[in-house]
C-alpha cells in the first residue's frame, strides 16, 4: 500500500489531523485499532466538549460523531479500523488488520495515538492485589459502555479529570464515593470538574494525602491512608483506615510512544520533542494531541492536530515553509514545560503551550530572547492542571527563547 500521509490513531487528534492533511491535497490513510473511530470520546457521555471547536456544547460521542461523518465524507481519506500498528521504520508503517500483516509506504507519518493510564504497578501501590482496583478509564468504560458497576463503596486515588468525572458518575449510579485522595497540594484536574463533580455532591477531596496500603484478599476490604511530607513520604502518625470495596486510580497518563522510531522524548511530558511544524527529529514524523503532551480539553487536541495534519500534508507535497535558523525554547522560572521545543527564525506570531509548576496568582508570563521581550501575558490565577496558551512574536528572536513567570 502507498499513500502520502499515514495518521495513526482514530480519536479526536487523528481524525482532525487526517482531515486537515486531506485539505492540502494529500492522500491520507487513517489507522485505528478499535472497531470504530472516536477513541476515548465514545465512552465520555458527559457534556462539555466542542465549545471551542464547534462553538456548541456536545457530549463525547456527539463530538466524535461529527468528526466521523466528516472523515467518512472525505474521498482523500482511507480508513482502516480494527487495525493495530506494530512497527514504524523508514517511512513504512507495518500493521496487523483484517487481512493479516501488511505495510504502508508513506511520505509522512502522524502520531496521534493519545495516552494510556498509569496503573497500580506504575505507582507501586502498596498492599495486596485483590479484585476491585481499576483505573478511572476502565471504570468509565464498564459503566458507560458495558453497563456494569465497579463497586458500591469507593475511594478514588488521584484527582485527574476522568477520576473526578467518575466520582460524579458512580454517585449517580448509586455508589458511595467516600473520598478523593490527591498526593499533591493542587489538583491535576480542571477547577470546573472539582466543583461540578465533587463539591456539588459533597465528596471530600484531601490534598497531600495518599493510600499507604490496600487491604483485602479476594476483594478490596479497605485502605490505610494518610498525609505525606514535602518529599511525598508517608507521615505514619496520620495513618487511618477507611472501609471500601473499590479503589479507582486517576494518577496520570502516559503518551503511547511505544512504536515511535527512536524519536527524542521529553522527560517532562513523555512525548516527542517537536518543532513549530510538529515535526520530531525525523522530519517525516509528526506528533500531536495527547501523545505529544496531555491536554485538559479535547477541543485543544483537535485544534493542535489540525495544525499538525496541515503541516504533514504540506511536507508531502513539498510546500512546507522553508526552514531557517533554529531557535530553541526553554522553560524558565515556574514553568514545567513549553511546546514547541524549537522555532525557526523569522517574522510572525506563534502560539506556545505550557504548564505551570505550581499555583500562581497575579503573575506575568514572559517570553524573552536575551533582553528582548517577545511577549507577555498576565495570569490572574493559574494552576498546573490547566494547559496555557501564550502567543509571542518571533520578530527579534535570534537565539534561545526562555519562557518563565515574573
Amino acid at each position: 500500500m502507498v499513500t502520502d500521509v499515514v495518521v495513526i490513531g482514530g480519536g479526536p487528534a487523528g481524525m482532525s489531523a487526517a482531515l486537515s492533511a486531506s485539505r492540502t491535497g494529500a492522500k491520507v490513510t487513517l489507522v485505528e485499532r478499535d472497531e470504530v473511530l472516536g477513541g476515548i470520546l465514545n465512552q465520555c457521555i458527559h457534556n462539555g466538549f466542542g465549545l471551542h471547536f464547534f462553538h456548541e456544547e456536545l457530549t463525547g460521542p456527539e463530538f466524535a460523531y461529527r468528526f466521523r461523518k466528516m472523515v467518512e465524507g472525505d474521498k482523500n481519506i482511507k480508513v482502516l479500523t480494527s487495525t493495530l500498528v506494530t512497527k514504524i521504520e523508514d517511512k513504512k508503517v507495518e500493521f496487523m488488520g483484517k487481512n493479516g500483516v501488511q505495510e504502508i509506504a508513506a511520505k509522512a507519518v502522524v502520531l496521534a495515538m493519545g495516552c494510556r493510564e498509569r496503573t497500580a504497578g506504575n505507582i507501586s501501590l502498596c498492599g495486596t492485589r485483590p479484585a476491585g482496583i481499576v483505573t478511572a478509564g476502565v471504570a468509565q468504560k464498564m459503566v458507560n459502555i458495558d453497563g456494569k458497576m465497579v463497586g458500591k463503596d469507593i475511594v478514588i486515588l488521584g484527582s485527574g479529570d476522568i477520576g473526578l468525572i467518575m466520582a460524579r458518575r458512580l454517585t449517580l449510579e448509586g455508589a458511595k464515593v467516600h473520598a478523593v485522595f490527591e498526593i499533591n497540594s493542587t489538583s491535576s484536574g480542571l477547577r470546573r470538574n472539582i466543583m461540578q463533580c465533587l463539591e456539588d455532591f459533597d465528596i471530600p477531596l484531601f490534598f497531600n494525602t495518599t493510600i499507604f496500603e490496600v487491604v483485602g484478599k479476594d476483594r478490596v476490604e479497605g485502605v490505610f491512608y494518610g498525609q505525606v511530607d514535602e518529599n511525598f513520604r508517608p507521615i505514619e502518625s496520620t495513618r487511618k483506615f477507611l472501609k471500601c470495596d473499590t479503589v479507582v486510580l486517576s494518577v496520570g497518563l502516559v503518551p503511547e510512544m511505544y512504536i515511535a522510531p527512536n524519536a527524542t522524548i521529553c522527560k517532562t511530558t513523555g512525548g516527542a520533542v517537536v518543532n513549530e511544524f510538529y515535526q520530531t527529529d525525523k522530519e517525516w514524523l509528526f506528533s500531536c494531541g495527547n501523545i505529544l503532551h496531555v491536554h485538559d480539553l479535547v477541543d485543544n487536541v483537535a485544534i493542535e492536530a489540525e495544525q499538525a495534519g496541515e503541516f504533514a500534508g504540506l511536507f508531502t507535497l513539498g510546500k512546507l515553509p522553508e526552514h531557517s535558523k533554529t531557535l530553541f525554547v526553554q522553560a524558565g522560572e515556574g514553568v514545567s514545560y513549553v511546546l514547541p521545543y524549537s522555532l525557526f527564525e523569522g517574522q510572525g506570531k506563534v502560539t506556545l503551550k505550557l504548564r505551570l509548576k505550581e499555583k500562581v496568582v497575579r503573575k506575568t508570563l514572559v517570553a524573552k530572547c536575551g533582553a528582548n521581550i517577545l511577549g507577555k501575558k498576565f495570569i490572574l490565577a493559574g494552576v498546573p492542571g490547566e494547559m496555557m496558551s501564550f502567543e509571542i512574536e518571533k520578530n527579534g528572536a535570534t537565539d534561545k527563547i526562555v519562557v518563565g513567570i515574573e
